[in-house]
């Protein structure tokens, strides 16, 4: 599956923006490069917790990437306090859950340290590469270093029609869309504020477990979701247009 969004991704994206990759310099590609194992990594890492322990808490674990981004990159007081409401957010989804699996665990926190080196580089990929070229060059590096894995692991159910039809879409909606909206984003914001903003996403996990997996949350887990809502809100509200660029 994660080859699959993988793929998608890069066919997509390069039929769309069709690259220049003349005249780059050596730097330029060493952060494209970089950016596509971040992709890899991130991808790859997560699902492998998936499988282990469940999503909503896998995703709250990921997340301390991004909130270590943005303790690391807070300029006021008013920045710390909305890093430590999202924290304290992150810390209630997970507080009721015991007996994790350590590997599940492991690769949540790899899935997290992969996270924030992808938000640190699609910002600097988006600086130095125009449009969706450099977005489009890491897709195609990701889908590489994944494609070996991949054929070895899946064999021929890897070409099934139905499972072909499901990792496009999926790679649509959770990879072309996504992944682009966050290099436009980055562009203008800085990754301090971006990494606050990612708080909504162990919530929007949490959602997608009731929808889908039937995981009903409890009171302390509703809470958890007003924390991260409620920093990602203060963290824009509060931030200066001309201090949002990195």
């Amino acid at each position: 599956m994660v080859w699959l969004r993988l793929v998608t991704s890069a066919l997509v994206l390069a039929a769309l923006a069709r690259p220049r990759l003349t005249g780059r310099t050596r730097h330029d590609w060493l952060v494209v490069l970089g950016f596509g194992a971040s992709l890899a990594t991130m991808n790859w890492a997560i699902y492998q917790s998936f499988s282990r322990i469940p999503l909503g808490i896998a995703v709250t674990i990921e997340f301390i990437g991004p909130l270590t981004l943005a303790v690391l990159g807070s300029r006021h007081l008013r920045d710390v306090v909305w890093v430590l409401l999202a924290g304290v957010g992150v810390v209630l989804f997970g507080f009721q859950r015991t007996g994790l699996d350590v590997l599940g665990v492991a690769y949540a926190l790899l899935a997290g340290a992969a996270w924030a080196a992808y938000i640190l580089l699609s910002a600097s990929t988006g600086r130095r590469w125009a449009g969706f070229d450099g977005l489009a060059v890491a897709s195609v590096v990701a889908a590489t270093a994944m494609t070996l894995p991949a054929l070895l692991t899946a064999g021929t159910s890897l070409w099934d029609g139905r499972v072909l039809l499901i990792g496009a879409l999926v790679g649509l909606l959770s990879s072309v869309i996504p992944y682009s909206c966050e290099l436009v984003a980055l562009r203008s914001l800085r990754p301090a504020v971006f990494g606050i903003l990612m708080s909504l996403e162990p919530a929007a996990a949490a959602l997608a477990a009731i929808v889908v997996l039937q995981e009903h949350l409890t009171v302390l887990q509703w809470l958890a979701i007003a924390c991260v809502v409620a920093a990602s809100i203060g963290a824009t509200r509060s931030t200066a247009p001309g201090t949002l660029a990195t």
